[in-house]
């Protein structure tokens, strides 16, 4: 079986690839939090990322794709194997069609569109991470997803690169069939808009990003809301007979609702904590671990369980945590 430093040398000759040894994945995550992988891999290309993937996965070595690190919670230990990130970062406009490569900076989308006066992702504005990642796990804010949007998916299934209209992507609220099928892999996404008034998308962007900026400070080392919230529809009935109706929002229940009546805000564990004015926002206050972050979800999660017998889901993904990779 190959080793990591034959692994290494390989990836490092395909064109358009940067590889490296020993790389802190703690420099890639937005809570600070990680050991380092054995090899990080960017490729700057559709053809440099399918090669390397391809590489990697028959090296032997465990294997995973990344995407910016805002929803991602690293192990202590790091990642023992190959971390990919496929980086090329294109967006590009035809009439109300916009096409992005998965790297792209989910920011730098939202304000292509607002600024070409096309509607329907202005709402996102503020959210941290790249598009792939966000069509993976159909990102959305204030009533709306990424999902509503997208027409159109390339991705590389690991032997040829295919392509999936919305049908196939299968989406649902925060899910998608990239999240089941972990090896099948994003490269980009079409997506159709309306046209809109450049000025008043602006204005709406700049709302939003005011609000999300108040609750979810830029440098706050935290992934945003770490549980995903509740469809009431699927709430047992004796549990959803006690949310009040002002709590439901787009037929939602926010997990912040269950997590403030569990005694969530202000929780900590060593330098990680709940925030106190947000009950669904964990953060790292400055030298937190990934022991102490699972410490305190895992902890949240039983106390939700204890009293209403009904589990949370986590929006995180886990990278070198083998017990929890399968659960998201």
């Amino acid at each position: 079986m190959p080793t990591v430093p034959d692994t290494f040398a390989r990836l490092a000759a395909i064109p358009g690839v940067t590889a490296l040894r020993n790389a802190p994945l703690a420099e890639h995550a937005r809570f600070g939090i990680g050991g380092p992988a054995d090899v990080l891999v960017d490729a700057a290309t559709r053809e440099a990322f399918t090669g390397a993937l391809q590489a990697a996965r028959a090296s032997g070595l465990q294997t995973v794709v990344i995407g910016g690190g805002s929803n991602l919670i690293v192990s202590d230990d790091g990642f023992r194997g190959v971390v990919l990130r496929f980086s090329a970062s294109g967006i590009a406009a035809e009439g109300t069609t916009v096409r992005a490569d998965a790297g792209a900076v989910l920011q730098d989308l939202v304000d292509f569109t607002v600024d070409r006066g096309l509607q329907g992702l202005e709402t996102m504005t503020g959210i941290p991470g790249w598009t792939g990642a966000a069509v993976y796990g159909n990102a959305g804010a204030y009533g709306h997803s990424i999902s509503e949007r997208v027409e159109r998916v390339c991705f590389f299934d690991g032997d040829r690169v295919r392509h999936t209209d919305k049908a196939g992507c299968a989406f649902q609220y925060r899910e998608s069939i990239f999240k089941r099928r972990k090896d099948w892999v994003i490269l980009s996404a079409e997506l159709v808009l309306d046209p809109g008034d450049a000025a008043a998308l602006r204005s709406t962007a700049d709302r939003i990003r005011a609000v999300r900026d108040g609750k979810y400070p830029p440098a706050m080392k935290c992934a945003g809301s770490i549980f995903k919230n509740y469809l009431l529809a699927g709430l047992p009935a004796e549990v959803a007979a006690e949310v009040p109706p002002g709590a439901v929002i787009e037929g939602k229940v926010p997990s912040a609702w269950f997590l403030e009546r569990i005694g969530a805000k202000g929780m900590r564990s060593g330098d990680i904590r709940v925030a106190d004015y947000h009950a669904n926002l964990i953060y790292n206050a400055g030298a937190g671990t990934a022991r102490d972050l699972t410490a305190l979800i895992d902890e949240l999660k039983q106390r939700v369980e204890d009293r209403w017998g009904m589990p949370l889901e986590e929006e995180v993904q886990y990278i070198g945590f083998p017990d929890r990779a399968a659960r998201t």
